[in-house]
């Protein structure tokens, strides 16, 4: 199709792109008109708005999305008859403005410096099974829901799941000159290693079997070639214990504050013990403990303690010897079939069914960590006082 060579008449260009500006990458999370994508805006006598529209890159997976969403605003307007959109690509020069553009002109470094407004919250357990990732995944939704831009970092390349948990098992990044963009799950943007295994290849095939050297390397490319915008919070699944990943990230994101998931077994608090204290060695401060699976509701209303009790008062106990102020628990989840159940279809549970006893001791959880808000002590804010 060719654009027409006559210009939209005055007072119309003015009003589409106004409506342009409205639809948002759903990638990158930003108006397409501040990421350059809008090109040619024409309009013929017979009211027939012709768009040009330049995709990122070739086969984007939001493609059909912005085609539909730019045609939606552009009929929008006013004195507009017919929306015809022309899909093209960028050029390799405006790939590489657009990457200078979201990196704000920094060079290729941590996001997550001393200076980042972000609360980063590393979620941590001495040993696997406990929940901690379905805790993580469920708890990053309900932040989200609530209007954060939350971010979540599977850190567990051995035993990933998030994507699983999320509903978005065989979602795939989009790269742009070197700039990883992390798919967006439930209003979370999210990205882990299962996401760069083939899919080809079946399940035998997405086992990870790394050394320290290779996992240090995959958690510093994750925070620093992934594009995850202005986040509010950003979670990361720990895997379970004390070795080189959590290791790995008290050395990158020192600042990072630390949740440790525990159940009520007292031999389960005991290891999970032990995560909270490597996290203190490296710096980070543990803010709070999750005891997970605390006991199974009956239907005459006593609960049945399958685990046994006390994990989670046990490990905040100790784990508030010596520190600056007390590590509380900042809830107790109960066992819940639905919340395993939701899981393993991909449908969090602080979604699908809020009033579960799990999903709101999961949004409790949420609410304690939205009302401490950004952490402006001691960082630099970017202006000057003249």
């Amino acid at each position: 199709m060719t654009i027409p060579e006559q210009t939209a008449p005055v007072g119309l260009e003015g009003p589409i792109r106004a409506a342009l500006s409205r639809v948002i990458d759903p990638e990158i999370r930003k108006p397409i008109t501040e990421l350059d994508m809008v090109g040619t805006v024409a309009v013929d006598a017979e009211g027939v708005a012709s768009v040009v529209i330049k995709l990122t890159i070739l086969g984007c997976p939001a493609a059909d999305t912005i085609e539909r969403d730019v045609r939606v605003a552009v009929s929008s307007v006013p004195g507009v008859a017919r929306a015809e959109i022309q899909v093209t690509i960028m050029t390799r020069d405006e790939r590489a403005a657009l990457t200078e553009k979201l990196r704000g002109g920094r060079s290729k470094s941590i996001q997550f410096g001393p200076d980042s407004l972000t609360r980063i919250y590393a979620i941590t357990s001495g040993k696997g099974g406990v929940g901690k990732s379905t805790i993580t995944a469920n708890l990053a939704v309900a932040l989200a829901a609530k209007g954060f831009t939350v971010g979540l970092v599977d850190a567990d390349v051995f035993g990933f799941s998030i994507p699983g948990i999320l509903g978005v098992p065989g979602a795939q990044p989009t790269q742009i000159d070197g700039m990883i963009l992390p798919p967006v799950a439930h209003g979370v943007k999210v990205i882990s290693i299962g996401m760069f295994l083939d899919p080809s290849a079946g399940r035998a095939g997405t086992a990870v079997s790394w050394r320290g050297p290779m996992l240090h390397r995959t958690i510093q490319q994750f925070l620093t070639d992934v594009y995850f915008g202005d986040l509010d919070i950003l979670l990361i699944d720990l895997p379970p214990g004390t070795g080189d990943v959590a290791i790995s990230l008290g050395q990158l994101l020192p600042q990072a504050e630390v949740l440790v998931v525990t159940t009520p077994q007292p031999a389960a608090a005991e290891v999970a013990e032990r995560s909270g204290i490597v996290a203190r060695q490296t710096g980070q401060r543990v803010v709070g403990v999750i005891e997970n699976m605390s006991g199974l509701p009956q239907p005459d209303g006593s609960v049945l303690e399958l685990f046994g009790s006390g994990g989670g008062q046990l490990v905040a106990a100790r784990l508030s010897e010596g520190a600056n102020a007390p590590v509380p628990v900042l809830a107790s989840i109960p066992l819940s079939v639905p919340l395993r159940v939701g899981g393993d279809a991909g449908v969090p549970i602080v979604l699908s069914e809020p009033d579960d006893p799990a999903a709101v001791g999961i949004v409790a959880v949420a609410d304690q960590l939205a009302a401490r808000g950004r952490d402006l002590a001691g960082r630099r804010l970017g202006f000057s006082v003249r």
